[in-house]
């Protein structure tokens, strides 16, 4: 079981981890071996994740959420194939971590100040007379 928080743990059999050619630099080397790590998880059908979360986290994965609700990482930023597992289990508790945030308080509207309408408006005035002091010059 990976543990996300004291509510949410996920059973590892839910995760599928494949193996591919990460791209870049890297030689004759990076031809022959698969460090970069693709990472399925699968989210509309997983019965370790409460509804709410798993809406959140729908909305959250964009691009990576493929149509049958199927979220996938590519880990590659590492040399190593078990830094790049980590890397992209990790990637994958945090994303389900901020989805099971609690979402921040609704935004209360507010008004300006008496006080900063007035210096609004005094600075309007000044800019207002400067640009006056522009025009042609009358003999």
């Amino acid at each position: 079981m990976i543990r996300v928080n004291p509510r949410i743990s996920l059973d590892e059999s839910e995760l599928q981890e494949e193996f591919i050619r990460a791209s870049g630099p890297g030689g004759q080397h990076v031809n022959k071996t698969e460090t970069a790590v693709q990472l399925r998880f699968d989210v509309r059908r997983s019965p370790n994740l409460p509804d709410p979360v798993r809406h959140r986290l729908e909305r959250l994965a964009g691009s990576r959420l493929t149509q049958d609700g199927v979220l996938i990482l590519v880990a590659d930023r590492y040399r190593s194939q078990m830094r790049n597992r980590e890397d992209a289990r990790e990637r994958l508790i945090d994303l389900i971590r901020e989805a099971a945030a609690p979402p921040p308080p609704p935004r209360r509207p507010t008004k300006p100040t008496k006080g900063s309408k007035e210096r609004r408006l005094e600075g309007k005035a000044k800019r207002s007379e400067v640009k006056k002091m522009r025009g042609n010059v009358q003999d």
